[in-house]
């Protein structure tokens, strides 16, 4: 009886022991470890979060932002590719839902919303239809791309000039700066930030 009850309670200190042992490492341990290794790139950790001129969480670098002009203003934004999941071609839908439009090449719905935003976009643009680039009137695949095409960025340039009372040498200087080669020279494809160009160009978004 006395051997049993010596075994038992040797087995119980063994495993208090081995509980407060994996306690340690992985409940104090390793959340420890990632939460160091998490803060080599802090800004990457945090969601890449962009704030504006007056400190305002503006966005993040990894997720598109379309701003959306008020009624009777001059439109001097930098506009993104169509973001999210929508009906209306030139709606963006909600970008934190990481949709895309699931419409393939022959889709006739995916067709007729290309020419509905080439139409809107070379109005907007002062241009002819034919020279709106193809990621201008094409939906993020991921439904949320950050960023566009040096081609876009160029042909929004002199609407941005003339609403913002900026020269075309200004802005582009601008979009230069936040134009992003290909990742580690051959991969991709150049691209402009559409957020860091817009908060470089002066807008907020605090009230």
């Amino acid at each position: 009886m006395n051997t049993t009850i010596a075994g038992f309670a040797r087995q119980c200190r063994v495993a208090v022991l081995v509980l407060a042992a994996l306690t340690a490492i992985l409940g104090v341990g390793y959340p420890a470890v990632v939460w160091a290794a998490s803060r080599i790139d802090s800004s990457s950790a945090d969601g890449s979060q962009v704030t504006d001129a007056r400190g305002c969480p503006a966005g993040s670098t990894l997720i598109g932002v379309d701003p959306q002009v008020r009624a009777g203003q001059p439109d001097s934004y930098l506009h993104a590719r169509v973001l999210g999941s929508a009906d209306d071609p030139m709606v963006t839908g909600d970008p934190s839902a990481s949709a895309a439009s699931n419409q393939g090449p022959n889709s006739g719905t995916s067709a007729r919303n290309i020419e509905a935003r080439r139409d809107v976009i070379s109005q907007r643009e002062g241009v002819a239809p034919e020279q709106v680039p193809a990621d201008a009137v094409t939906g993020s695949g991921s439904g949320l791309d950050p960023h566009i095409s040096p081609e876009y960025a160029a042909l929004q340039i002199p609407r941005i000039a003339r609403n913002s009372n900026r020269s075309e040498a200004q802005v582009r200087e601008i979009v230069d700066r936040y134009t992003e080669g290909r990742q580690w020279g051959f991969l991709g494809q150049p691209r402009v930030n559409v957020l860091e160009v817009n908060l470089a160009l002066g807008h907020t978004v605090c009230g």
